[in-house]
């Protein structure tokens, strides 16, 4: 004998038509179908074949929706296009176990935002090669839009100043958005380049260069001792005259000397300091 609940819920369950390819319905016929299938979901006991089955079936004829979302993408390219519309499912599918007929909206209204916001969060946790704030994330997307915009319109690069005007931006906020664009993309230093001239090259090849001062921090490691090994008085006018800038004047003048005896101890000392540093070599 059938309780009043279960007779309850038979008369409330909406016949739905069995669907051969829900992914061929048509959008406007999926519009129609996707309310009678979520009046069934309302019905169904979550985990039954059934509810499973309207669910599925919801999944496959709302799959336009992922298209037509992941068509603002398309210039990504069509490789990183397949990821787009995976990640737009999961939005889809989102959407679809939270809507609910009650709130009298229309699905698609529902679903839009769901599946776009899904795939910008992809572009965000995942595209960028160097983490920025999202701030910066999203004034790149604006600065591409200006760029793009003014070039056309100028025939030329925009400078910093035009880009600021059309962003309604500060200048040094450009500028930051622009430095934060380097981080969009990476590329490995090993990264192969073909040469015309050397044949195939490293990217390393081409960055970074020799720091001349380099050479300098063994001097100093050397130099150190031997400056330790001087009176006060001398380790002084080698402040004064290397450290502080001192002209030989003004140290004579410190010491209560002539400029010419200055002159004769720095000479001195230069001499004592370089055979140091020879002999040491």
């Amino acid at each position: 004998m059938m309780t009043a609940t279960a007779a309850q819920t038979a008369e409330q369950t909406v016949d739905v038509p069995e669907i051969a390819d829900p992914s061929k319905v048509a959008p406007r016929d999926a519009r129609e179908l996707s309310k009678l299938f979520f009046d069934q979901l309302e019905t169904l006991e979550e985990g039954t074949p059934e509810y499973q089955y309207a669910r599925n079936t919801l999944i496959e004829m709302n799959m336009s929706l992922v298209r037509f979302a992941a068509g603002r993408f398309r210039s990504r390219g069509p490789e990183e296009m397949e990821d787009i519309v995976q990640v737009g499912m999961i939005g889809l599918i989102k959407a679809i176990d939270r809507f609910e007929l009650s709130r009298e909206v229309e699905f698609t209204s529902f679903a839009v935002p769901y599946i776009v916001g899904e795939i910008k969060r992809f572009f965000r946790d995942t595209t960028w090669a160097v983490h920025v704030p999202r701030r910066l994330q999203e004034a790149r997307v604006q600065l591409a839009r200006a760029s793009d915009e003014l070039r056309s319109r100028l025939g030329r690069v925009p400078t910093t100043k035009e880009l600021s005007e059309l962003m309604s931006l500060p200048e040094n906020e450009v500028v930051e958005a622009q430095l934060a664009s380097n981080g969009y993309k990476s590329a490995s230093l090993d990264a192969a380049i073909n040469s015309s001239e050397d044949g195939e090259s490293a990217l390393a090849d081409f960055i970074g260069d020799e720091d001349a001062a380099l050479d300098l921090v063994e001097d100093f490691h050397a130099l150190a001792p031997m400056i330790a090994e001087l009176d006060d008085r001398e380790r002084k006018i080698i402040h004064w005259r290397f450290v502080e800038e001192l002209t030989q004047a003004e140290i004579g003048e410190r010491l209560g000397v002539s400029q010419m005896h200055v002159s004769r101890l720095l000479s001195r000392l230069l001499a004592g300091l370089r055979e140091g540093m020879l002999s040491t070599t």
